[in-house]
Parts: structure tokens; C-alpha cells; sequence
């Protein structure tokens, strides 16, 4: 991997969230999600593909700042822009149908959008447990779940690292927020 590479598309990603703030109560900076998500890949699947681990690093710059598809592509290349394109929500779309179309999409990503994916929401489950938004009520983090392994279903098979770490990952969430419904195919 060239690491100037990749240490390039973490400065970036650090300037491009810079005013962000994760939704816990502490408020902790964004930047932690895209190196998390980047950390589970590489350090838990076992991902050495350099364009996933930098999309990693990026995949939230298009969704959640002004970056642009442009701007990644010139910075990052065609491989990259693709991938953080694959995963990116259309924010002008209501927040119930990004979720549904989550769902439905997750199927048809490439391999490795899929990837990235599960890496994701492996992540966010975890901030969901260990520092979870101020404002969400229990049932609303069960509902999280619920709807993230939904999104997971359509994104196996690409990943077996992934994948059983996805389920011990919610099975766990699923115990330490008592709910009992939550866990794999359920």
C-alpha cells in the first residue's frame, strides 16, 4: 500500500469532517467513524486493497460535506470515486426512503462496496453500544439493528471475516441492549 496515499486521503477526510461531531454524548469528533470503519476492514476482514481502505477513509465526504464526486476523483482516481459513489445516500431523498433503499441496493453493490458496507455498520453498531446517541431511545437503537442487518443480508458472501464478525457484532448489541429480537435472522 503507498501510505503517502492513503495518510492523503486521511488529512483530506480530516479537513472535509473537521466541524463535524459524532451524535454520541460525548460529541466526539466524525473523523473517528471513517478511521474505525478503515480499521475494521484492513485490521478485522483482512482487507489489503488500497482503493476500499481509502474509500473507507472517504466514504462519508460526498454524503455528509460539500465534497464533490469530481473532487474525489481528481484527489483519489476512478477506483476510489466509484466506491465512495457506490455507498453514498442521496441526501435529497427523505430519510425513510435512503433506508429502504439501502435495503434494496445493498444486493446489487460491487463486491467490495459491500465490504465497506458491512465494515459500516459494523461500526455504527458499536458506537451504538459503547456511546450511543444522547437523544435515542432504546427502541429506536433496537430499530437500528433491525434495519442494519437487513441492509448486512444483501451484502454477504464477499467477506467471510466480515460476515462473522457482523453477527457476533450484533449478537452482542443485541444482548447488552437486552432486546432480544435483534440478532441474526430475526
Amino acid at each position: 500500500m503507498n501510505i503517502v496515499h492513503f495518510l492523503s486521503a486521511l488529512e483530506f477526510a480530516a479537513e472535509k469532517h473537521k466541524n463535524q461531531k459524532r451524535k454520541d454524548a460525548e460529541a466526539s469528533p466524525y473523523i473517528n467513524h471513517p478511521i474505525a470503519v478503515a480499521k475494521i476492514l484492513a485490521g478485522e476482514g483482512g482487507v489489503t486493497d488500497e482503493s476500499l481502505l481509502i474509500a473507507a477513509i472517504l466514504h462519508d465526504t460526498v454524503e455528509d460535506t460539500a465534497t464533490t464526486s469530481e473532487e474525489l476523483l481528481a484527489r483519489f482516481g476512478a477506483d476510489v470515486a466509484a466506491l465512495v459513489g457506490e455507498v453514498t445516500d442521496d441526501k435529497s431523498l427523505p430519510k425513510e426512503r435512503r433506508k429502504e433503499l439501502q435495503i434494496i441496493n445493498a444486493p446489487h453493490k460491487s463486491a467490495r462496496a459491500k465490504q465497506l458496507k458491512i465494515a459500516d455498520k459494523i461500526s455504527n453498531i458499536r458506537d451504538i453500544v459503547s456511546s450511543p446517541p444522547a437523544e435515542w431511545s432504546m427502541a429506536r437503537k433496537r430499530g437500528y439493528l433491525h434495519w442494519t442487518n437487513q441492509v448486512v443480508e444483501g451484502c454477504r458472501g464477499m467477506n467471510e471475516l466480515l460476515d462473522r464478525l457482523f453477527d457476533v457484532t450484533l449478537t452482542e448489541a443485541g444482548v447488552s441492549l437486552a432486546s432480544g429480537g435483534v440478532e441474526k435472522g430475526q
